[in-house]
């Protein structure tokens, strides 16, 4: 391993009660309720998506790709790596092979703060991931540079190791395992009155339909 990677041990700071919780919340649900934590820029590569799970950080030199070989190997089932591209957002940091990787680890998902190659075969794959954009130029094995599990900076969010990330179709929110605790309660009971409301109104579509 280069010396000029920076490597800290995998952290998780949430228990997986509180994660399989946010597993019923939407991102939107969240984001009645404070803007931060929004990772503004970041959409989902593809509809019909949906991750949760403890957060790896990956600071990423392009062209220099290869410290997220190390990220992977650390990585355990149910993880998301979180990935700041730090320099060039359009060269390609993540791709097929990568997410096949990522597949056998049992990784939740993929946030890249930069941008994506093999667009096809990632939704084929059906990985999470989320981007700023898609690239056919890419990073390559150069060994130089890295960091793994340091914290990093996603547009205004800071973002640290065994942070809690949830992510949809409407975007991602990043959140400490301290305000995803104090949060839980209000988003559960706004999930349990706004299934309450839709259902009304649905009935009262049909009514209007029949």
């Amino acid at each position: 391993m280069p010396m000029s990677y920076l490597i800290n041990p995998r952290q998780q700071n949430l228990s997986p009660e509180l994660i399989a919780q946010y597993r019923t919340i939407p991102s939107s649900t969240i984001g009645h309720f404070s803007d931060h934590g929004f990772l503004r820029g970041i959409k989902p590569l593809f509809n019909d998506i949906r991750m949760v799970g403890n957060v790896v950080t990956v600071k990423v030199f392009p062209p220099d790709g290869s410290v997220l070989r190390e990220a992977l190997l650390l990585s355990q089932p149910g993880d998301v790596l979180v990935i700041e591209c730090v320099g060039d957002d359009e060269c390609g940091c993540w791709g097929e092979l990568r997410t096949l990787a990522g597949l056998i680890k049992g990784l939740a998902g993929v946030v890249v703060s930069g941008a994506v190659t093999d667009v096809s075969a990632l939704r084929q794959h059906g990985l999470p991931v989320f981007c700023r954009n898609v690239s056919a130029y890419t990073t390559r094995g150069i060994g130089a540079q890295g960091e793994v599990n340091q914290p990093i900076r996603i547009g205004e969010v800071t973002v640290h190791p065994g942070d809690l990330v949830i992510g949809d179709d409407d975007g991602v929110y990043i959140l400490d395992a301290g305000r995803a605790a104090e949060l839980l309660p209000d988003l559960l009971a706004k999930e349990e009155t706004d299934q309450r409301r839709r259902a009304e109104f649905l009935q009262k579509l049909e009514a209007r339909r029949s």
